[in-house]
């Protein structure tokens, strides 16, 4: 395991109750997102391959609204601390401890892929290994949906996440890595923070061909 990835899994286990608290009902109070995975959600109940993974999945509140949604879906973490808060919070789904760069699921196997903000630990020269790990194990006609922050420059920008370090990248830059990874971006949305942060909320839904 990387270095940045042993920063984050311990810096996330560490605030797992909090983290819990703050975030697990979030997005009743986040109609851009909400409704953008609804999206996503739909569109792979189209393919006829309802199998998702929430990558990053944090104490599973998504993995369970993408179920709610009627998706097979099951949620990764690198965090053990997550995961067990996860499996105690929703007995009914499934969720195993993973790194998104070496995902336990076969070539091609899933309809969707969800990484709510999950990609932002990710130093920006390892990014481009990881989507591609994203894409090996999306059907042809698979989805991805990604949030993140974004950032007006031409660069990714380091910053002082509450939990630990993270990127903002411009959205140009990160639609240019999905297509360097086989995906086809087809849709985009923007929005204002609900922080005081001052990046904007950007999501990117991309399809496999």
């Amino acid at each position: 395991m990387a270095e940045h990835q042993n920063q984050t899994r311990a810096a996330y286990d560490e605030v797992v109750e909090l983290y819990a608290s703050m975030f697990a009902n979030r997005l009743e109070a986040h109609p851009f997102s909400r409704n953008m995975i609804g999206t996503f959600a739909e569109l792979v109940r189209g393919t006829g391959n309802p199998r998702t993974a929430d990558v990053g999945c944090g104490p599973g509140h998504l993995t369970a609204m993408l179920h709610e949604l009627g998706l097979d879906a099951f949620g990764l973490d690198l965090s053990p601390g997550m995961v067990d808060h996860a499996r105690r919070a929703h007995p009914a789904l499934r969720f195993d401890e993973a790194l998104m760069e070496a995902l336990p699921v076969g070539d091609g196997a899933l309809g969707g892929v969800l990484a709510h903000y999950s990609m932002i630990h990710t130093p920006p020269e390892e990014l481009p290994s990881l989507l591609a790990e994203q894409v090996r194990v999306l059907a042809p006609g698979g989805l991805l949906l990604v949030s993140f922050f974004a950032t007006d420059g031409p660069e990714p920008v380091r910053f002082d996440h509450k939990v630990t370090p993270a990127y903002s990248w411009p959205v140009d830059r990160f639609t240019e890595l999905l297509a360097g990874a086989g995906l086809v971006t087809f849709a985009r949305l923007l929005h204002d923070p609900a922080s005081d942060r001052g990046f904007l909320d950007a999501h990117l839904l991309a399809r496999r061909p």
